[in-house]
């Protein structure tokens, strides 16, 4: 793993992409970790695989909660559009220079990010238990 700093992104991924004596082409995967209560409290993760010499490189770029920002690579990777998307949906992190910044997989009217770890986990309590006929008494089916 190799730490970037988040105005060094763009530039990074150029380089590894150009590199001639190992290019790393490919944009694997990209997405987010929240390290809460740490600052910088998110990790942007960057999955890089040079095909012609089949070995992954991951970088890692912190950011923090109040500047949750790094600028898109989609300049880069053109498929970075959709993964980048994706973690501006889940963990909030904005992606600067984003060609369509909206949501992917919530609802635009969606309030909060679901993978964040201060995020709520709901109105109703997780019933862990064996007793399914307690379970089924509490809660309501669409028949009903």
């Amino acid at each position: 793993t190799v730490k970037i700093r988040p105005e060094s992104i763009v530039e990074a991924c150029t380089l590894l992409r150009d590199f001639e004596a190992c290019p790393f082409n490919f944009l694997a995967a990209l997405t987010a970790v929240d390290y809460f209560p740490e600052e910088p409290r998110f990790a942007v993760v960057y999955q890089l695989y040079s095909l012609p010499q089949r070995v992954f490189l991951r970088l890692k770029v912190r950011v923090p909660s109040d500047h949750a920002e790094v600028a898109t690579i989609e300049g880069v990777f053109p498929n970075a559009n959709w993964h980048e998307r994706e973690v501006f949906d889940m963990f909030g992190v904005r992606f600067l220079g984003h060609s369509d910044p909206r949501r992917i997989l919530m609802p635009q009217d969606w309030e909060g990010h679901p993978l964040r770890k201060d995020y709520p986990l709901g109105y109703e309590e997780v019933q862990f238990s064996f007793n399914f006929d307690e379970i089924d008494r509490r809660k309501p089916y669409a028949k009903e």
